[in-house]
């Protein structure tokens, strides 16, 4: 398993990639449809994982109704999502040893996500990693958000490298396609969402975890 040419440089996704927080904002959603007496679905908030919140917002005033508390929704959910990360806030399996290797090889990297720059300041912060990345591209950076390319360009601009030298490190579909499209080498790292056709065909690999990512440098310096 190599790569077409050795990155020179790489782009993280953010959530369900360097952080277990899917899982805990899949939680915090269901939780939060409970207290205000709605029901909700995993498959209904997998649908949503890797868009921006207007887009999940239209499709929650589609499910429910036009008089659904769409913003209360979000408030609960934000309260319960923070209780939860405050008492634990994990990393992904493969990070610190990612992280150490890469520093070994002195390769820049960024992370491109669809959450706040506050929410990376305090994830990052968490783990003492904030020094850890060289650029941050957050949602408040891009007027377009994944599947648009335009987070993954902005984040081979600031780093100085032609996307086509960077390699993408993504979870979610629709991060997938915004790395393909931005014209990286992107490998995907299945978190909540099902690996498709599509995803193995927009990915020069598919991968378990970032300990394989590790092993895929390793394996294109031997």
């Amino acid at each position: 398993m190599k790569l077409p040419q050795p990155p020179a440089a790489v782009v993280f996704d953010m959530d369900g990639l360097l952080f277990d927080t899917e899982r805990l904002y899949e939680e915090a959603a269901l939780a939060a449809a409970a207290e205000l007496g709605h029901e909700m679905d995993s498959g209904f908030f997998r649908s949503t994982v890797g868009f921006p919140w207007l887009v999940t917002r239209n499709r929650l005033i589609e499910l429910y109704g036009p008089t659904f508390a769409v913003d209360e929704l979000r408030t609960v959910a934000r309260r319960i999502f923070q209780e939860m990360v405050d008492r634990d806030l994990p990393l992904k399996p493969g990070v610190a040893e990612l992280l150490g290797l890469l520093d070994e090889l002195d390769l820049p990297r960024a992370i491109a996500t669809t959450s706040s720059r506050a929410t990376v300041d305090h994830h990052l912060g968490a783990h003492g990693l904030a020094h850890r990345f060289h650029h941050i591209v957050a949602h408040d950076d891009c007027e377009r958000h994944k599947p648009d390319p335009d987070p993954f360009l902005r984040a081979a601009a600031r780093l100085g490298v032609q996307p086509q030298h960077c390699l993408a490190l993504e979870d979610s579909h629709n991060g997938v396609r915004a790395a393909s499209a931005a014209g990286m080498m992107t490998v995907m790292v299945p978190d909540l969402l099902p690996v498709t056709d599509e995803m193995q065909t927009l990915c020069l690999h598919i991968v378990g975890n970032l300990h394989d990512v590790r092993r895929l440098f390793r394996s294109e310096r031997s």
